[in-house]
């Protein structure tokens, strides 16, 4: 069963909250691709988009980014290592296990955490967080399950369109507070 999508409104007004932004990698900063060579050596497409997206997130409106995945590949750990992502976790088979520790290691609440996912090993995280999203061709579970259905397909700048709304908000938020 879908839950009821949030009003433009509400979106912003979570958005505004948020402090880090965590995301699955593939189906999310990757186009669901795996590819093989010969020797079996595995290569993963990411978008240059949705690393723009990190990298806006930390110096437009502090907001820190984060990884959790089934994953334990070097290649995830190296596209962290190029985003300056810190906050990385490999072979994570329950995701919605790991966010007290996290939060509590970070002070700050679920309300000020965002996460995106594609698939249904991401619903139960979903679930838990201030605003959640999927991207455009994400399963039907996540879909059901995110608050956002962003405009781009994983690997395809997915990631990029919930940073843009966080920073969108963000900022909007920063501007009414400023004295004129």
């Amino acid at each position: 069963m879908s839950k009821k999508k949030l009003s433009n409104k509400e979106i912003r007004k979570r958005a505004s909250k948020i402090k880090l932004l965590l995301t699955d990698v593939d189906g999310v900063l990757t186009d669901t691709g795996v590819y093989y060579s010969a020797n079996g050596e595995e290569m993963k497409r990411y978008s240059i988009r949705d690393g723009m997206g990190v990298e806006r997130l930390r110096k437009l409106v502090d907001v820190e980014t984060g990884i959790i995945t089934r994953e334990e590949t070097e290649i995830v750990s190296s596209r962290a290592l190029k985003l300056k992502i810190t906050e990385l976790h490999l072979g994570v088979k329950e995701k919605e296990k790991i966010i007290d520790e996290i939060l509590r290691r970070k002070n700050i609440s679920v309300e000020e955490t965002a996460f995106i996912g594609d698939d249904t090993n991401d619903v139960e995280i979903m679930k838990l967080v201030g605003l959640s999203a999927c991207p455009k061709d994400a399963t039907q579970f996540a879909k059901d399950a995110a608050d956002i259905v962003v405009a781009n397909k994983g690997g395809n700048g997915a990631f990029r369109d919930l940073a843009e709304i966080i920073i969108s908000a963000k900022l909007a938020l920063k501007t009414k507070k400023e004295p004129k």
